[in-house]
């Protein structure tokens, strides 16, 4: 459980330089921003294979706090379909990107919360529950920062076709072989 909650402090506290120290990161962005989006980025990765190793080892002996009826699983299957759309939305802006203001949020808080309706060990709560509050907190803080612009492409209506399309694609193929092949887990294997 160590590794997955220091993965977790890793990945999410770099995630929340922006939250808690938005100047400190912006003099950090401005003295050099390859340096800046470098050591970002390797704390990030660092952080997520932390997280992904040591929930691999922490959910298969973390203890149970909650279950819940197989039909949420049904419900974990509708609510993760927009989670890919959405996290594509913001680099091809469309109405979608505009109608959600901070589509990767959105994706991240369905993301977490539709796996807290289905999975209730120790281990469990404690990673899909730490990026749901992180990104309430992120959310939150949104309306006090400045925005940044996101690289992509133009806004454009099309963009919104696209960003379905590719989001289905994701989606099935995560159902089909991605999950399976890097959580360990087929989403919808029958249940004993």
């Amino acid at each position: 459980m160590m590794l997955l909650i220091l993965g977790l402090v890793l990945f999410l506290g770099t995630h929340s330089i922006s939250i808690f120290a938005d100047p400190l990161r912006n003099k950090l962005a401005a003295k050099s921003e390859i340096g800046w989006k470098a050591i970002y980025g390797l704390l990030s990765l660092a952080g997520i294979v932390l997280v992904a190793k040591g929930y691999a080892d922490a959910r298969m002996t973390s203890a149970i706090l909650y279950t819940t009826p197989a039909w949420m699983a049904h419900v974990m299957a509708l609510l993760m379909l927009p989670v890919f759309v959405l996290f594509f939305a913001p680099y091809l802006p469309g109405r979608i990107s505009t109608a959600t203001k901070h589509p990767q949020l959105v994706a991240v808080k369905l993301w977490a919360l539709s796996h807290l309706l289905v999975n209730g060990s120790v281990a469990d709560v404690v990673l899909f529950g730490s990026f749901l509050a992180w990104a309430v907190a992120d959310r939150i803080s949104l309306k006090r920062r400045a925005k940044r612009p996101v690289p992509g492409l133009p806004e454009a209506t099309r963009n919104d076709v696209i960003v379905v399309i590719l989001g289905l694609l994701a989606y099935v193929a995560f159902v089909k072989w991605l999950h399976l092949n890097l959580i360990g887990v087929a989403p919808f294997a029958p249940m004993g």
